[in-house]
């Protein structure tokens, strides 16, 4: 889908010696993308609590959105009626939305991203976690939703998804994919692989239709999703089967534990071609960050920094704590000295412990500030230290404090 008579839609900058990782540029019609970066959540086209002219303050270089949510409310035509989801937030910069794929678990399953990782529960074809009530069912076309809302019955198939993301407009869309979880059965994975394959394949479909129906709008880029479970045959194959298909970068999903994270990137970028990005999808802690970039990953979103921030848990170069503990009442320092953020130049931890204490709103904004901040740096300095050679270094430093006596 590239037009030869625009830049390149990636470059690689700087190669990690010996490794995967490496620096690059993703050129899009509403900005530049440096990577290795991570992209805050935006799910309903809003990081929740903050506004996103102060996200762009905090250095966030893209947002992602969810299709699925933004479907039901306020509604894709709605969204491409205001000129498209960067216009209708106010966000000037680059955006990104899912494709409905993380609400197959989420509202099918009912597991959280947590227990979907957990291995060690018994496996079936069929899972449900307990005292939840299935609201997702798929099939080979594609998937049956019952809305969170208010009941209502939706369908999306890869076109549906397809149609929902050109009009919100983003610059870099997913194709609709079935997110598995360890609980389920290695037959069960084998036949999600061929179904988002296949799935992969009609995307592409309805993607390339809908551009050339609409020459005159700006380019969206289409990433295939990469699944397997943990499986290193299944997701070699899958990566193989989605670049023969032939997109514009990939993303890595599905579900996997935290201690096989490195290897199963490492195996999917492998067989990725180089001369395209890869988003991770959902991970930010900041090992994680270090294995993901250290395999090849080149982008990151997930919900974790906003959402722990609202539940108190904030960032620091010695590691995650609670704000609401008693030790904080009287602590007149900034969470975090080292921090450039807003929260931390102008707030302490004992106002920040008193609004949580009081379960004032302010305290969701400022916790948010700081933790999409503390992020959004770190990945920054990774990226900075590749292109000095000095990432081993970054890493031993940044985990050393942050994890001490619990690596």
């Amino acid at each position: 889908m590239q037009d030869s008579s625009r830049p390149a839609f990636f470059t690689v900058d700087t190669e990690l010696p010996g490794r995967l990782g490496r620096t690059g540029v993703i050129r899009t019609p509403h900005g530049d993308i440096h990577t290795p970066a991570f992209v805050p959540v935006g799910t309903q086209a809003t990081v929740k609590a903050v506004l996103p002219e102060t996200m762009k303050e905090l250095g966030a270089q893209a947002i992602l959105a969810n299709a699925y949510h933004l479907y039901l409310q306020p509604g894709p035509d709605i969204v491409a009626e205001a000129g498209g989801l960067g216009a209708f937030m106010n966000w000037p910069g680059p955006t990104f939305t899912d494709s409905g794929g993380f609400q197959v678990l989420s509202l099918g399953a009912g597991f959280r991203k947590v227990l979907a990782m957990d291995a060690n529960r018994v496996q079936a074809d069929d899972v449900i976690a307990k005292g939840k009530e299935r609201l997702a069912h798929v099939d080979d076309d594609g998937v049956t939703f019952r809305s969170h809302l208010n009941g209502s019955i939706h369908r999306f198939t890869p076109e549906v998804s397809i149609g929902i993301q050109h009009k919100l407009g983003a610059d870099i869309i997913f194709a609709f994919d079935e997110l598995t979880t360890l609980v389920n059965t290695r037959g069960y994975q084998e036949r999600s692989v061929r179904r988002t394959h296949e799935w992969a394949v009609r995307c592409m479909a309805e993607h390339r239709r809908l551009s050339e129906a609409h020459p005159d709008k700006p380019p969206q880029a289409l990433f295939g999703v990469v699944q397997g479970a943990q499986y290193e045959d299944l997701r070699r194959a899958a990566a193989r089967g989605l670049t023969e298909i032939g997109f514009d970068g990939y993303g890595i999903g599905g579900a996997l534990e935290k201690q096989n994270l490195a290897a199963i990137v490492e195996w999917v970028c492998s067989e990725l071609p180089p001369d395209k990005p890869r988003h991770m999808l959902g991970i930010s802690e900041p090992d994680d960050l270090f294995a993901a970039i250290a395999a090849g990953a080149d982008t990151f979103d997930c919900v974790s920094p906003s959402r722990v921030a609202r539940n108190a848990a904030l960032y620091s170069p010695t590691g995650r704590f609670n704000i609401t503990n008693a030790r904080f009442r009287r602590d007149f320092t900034p969470i975090d000295d080292e921090c450039d953020c807003y929260t931390c130049a102008h707030y302490t931890r004992a106002y920040l412990h008193h609004l949580f204490k009081a379960k004032e709103l302010l305290a969701n904004t400022l916790a948010t500030i700081h933790n999409e901040r503390f992020i959004i740096r770190l990945v920054d300095r990774i990226r900075a230290a590749i292109k000095a050679g000095e990432f081993d270094d970054l890493r031993e430093e940044v985990l050393g404090r942050y994890y001490g006596s619990r690596r």
